[in-house]
């Protein structure tokens, strides 16, 4: 073959092609976020409270996303809300870390979203955060987050 014939692709390696290329950023492969469930943020409750699993530590700082419902936010303006595993007709507010339900996540949004009902499920995306941390505007104590978030329904 010389230089100036055309190359012929198999339209199974031209798919491939534009698959690899399609995921290809800034000369890494672009990684789908790891699912993380609620069954999977702890490993064992102690008589220190709860431990977080090794997958939930693998994690941490990495982007996640977890599907589960939106608990009543605070105030309609708020830029977080809570994440349950289980639809909740009030707020899980906690006083202390060492109260913190294992069913539940913070989650901090990128940008405001209008929130949805209580019983729709919905799916979170966003960099998971483990360790205790009080927020300074509400006061709010939590174990997790998810930071730079954003939701959709499912």
């Amino acid at each position: 073959m010389s230089l100036s014939s055309p190359i012929s692709l198999s339209r199974r390696a031209l798919l491939g092609l534009i698959a690899g290329a399609a995921v290809a950023i800034d000369g890494r492969v672009a990684q789908a976020d790891a699912s993380l469930t609620f069954d999977e943020l702890y490993g064992k409750v102690s008589v220190l409270g709860l431990e977080f699993s090794q997958k939930a530590k693998s994690l941490a700082g990495q982007k996640v996303r977890m599907r589960g419902f939106m608990a009543p936010p605070l105030k309609a303006e708020a830029a977080f809300f809570v994440l349950t595993e289980i639809p909740m007709a009030l707020c899980p507010f906690c006083s202390s870390d060492s109260d913190w339900p294992d069913n539940i996540v913070v989650v901090y949004l990128g940008e405001k979203q209008t929130f949805v009902p209580p019983g729709q499920t919905i799916e979170v995306r966003g960099t998971l955060e483990i360790g205790s941390w009080t927020d300074p505007e509400t006061g709010f104590v939590s174990l997790l987050r998810l930071r730079s978030s954003e939701f959709y329904t499912v």
